[in-house]
């Protein structure tokens, strides 16, 4: 069995502020690291389970965080962006399961650390159907299109419990509590690891008994950004429609027309950033 594997940062165990997650940070070397080893325990893990092969997909910021020559060397790595289908480029039809670990709380959330969806300067909330979607509901329809179920996120108390109302019957390790949004109780990097590891065995052993997460098409996405000129930006991407001042809708045929619509206005919304 194939692994796919998408890995965040806002998600793992010691990270609970924005400057250890940007690369201007003076704690984003550590912060990669962490990331980077939690990476590697869900390889471990994959492989523990029975995977034959793991791809890896750095899914945070641009997306060069991890630190590849510490990667366990069975893995193939996706990094840098421009991608197509973002956190989850890479993920095709064949893979027998995904894994999310570092994943954080969509935006609005309380208690959950650095919450927020896809691109949180100019994203306020983001709805599929008229529900709240952060990126694990986005990336795992994306999978879920491909017939690849989600078995395993890794986050806060937050981001897991979402996960599971979500996706259902989905494994979930939490390594940290969130407190607010910028203060948790996280377990020792180490603890993460293993708790990563055993999950991602237990979540790649149970993969063929789980199903793909495939919601009812066309999809329906709005997002309600922060101001108006955002909107105004993001209202030039055709079938754009504009709902109110703040929020714009667009009916997306499928789950990869959803993620490159929301790419496409976060992008030309983000211009508008002063």
């Amino acid at each position: 069995m194939r692994v796919y594997l998408s890995v965040d940062m806002e998600g793992v165990a010691g990270i609970v502020h924005v400057d250890q997650t940007r690369r201007t940070g003076h704690d984003y070397e550590r912060g990669r690291r962490w990331m980077t080893a939690e990476a590697n325990a869900a390889i471990l893990g994959a492989f523990d389970g029975g995977a034959t092969g793991v791809v890896v997909n750095d899914s945070h910021g641009d997306m060069r965080n991890l630190v590849l020559e510490e990667l366990d060397p069975r893995a193939e790595v996706i990094s840098g962006s421009l991608k197509p289908l973002s956190m989850v480029e890479g993920a095709v039809a064949g893979f027998g399961c995904a894994l999310f670990v570092g994943y954080h709380a969509g935006a609005g959330s309380r208690a959950g650390i650095l919450d927020h969806t896809y691109y949180g300067r100019v994203v306020n909330r983001c709805r599929v159907g008229g529900v709240d979607w952060n990126e694990t509901a986005l990336n795992a329809a994306v999978c879920g299109s491909l017939g690849i179920p989600v078995a395993l996120v890794t986050g806060d108390q937050t981001a897991c419990a979402q996960a599971r109302e979500r996706l259902g019957d989905v494994e979930t390790v939490e390594v940290k509590t969130a407190i607010t949004r910028y203060a948790a109780r996280s377990v020792h990097p180490s603890v993460a690891q293993e708790r990563i590891r055993a999950g991602a065995t237990r979540a790649v052993k149970r993969a063929p008994q789980l199903r793909p997460y495939t919601p009812p098409l066309p999809l329906a996405l709005e997002i309600d950004f922060v101001n108006s000129a955002c909107a105004d930006a993001a209202e030039l991407v055709p079938a754009t429609r504009r709902v109110s001042g703040l929020t714009c809708a667009y009916s997306c045929p499928d789950a990869p027309t959803l993620i490159q619509v929301i790419q496409a206005w976060t992008m030309l919304a983000g211009t508008t950033i002063v």
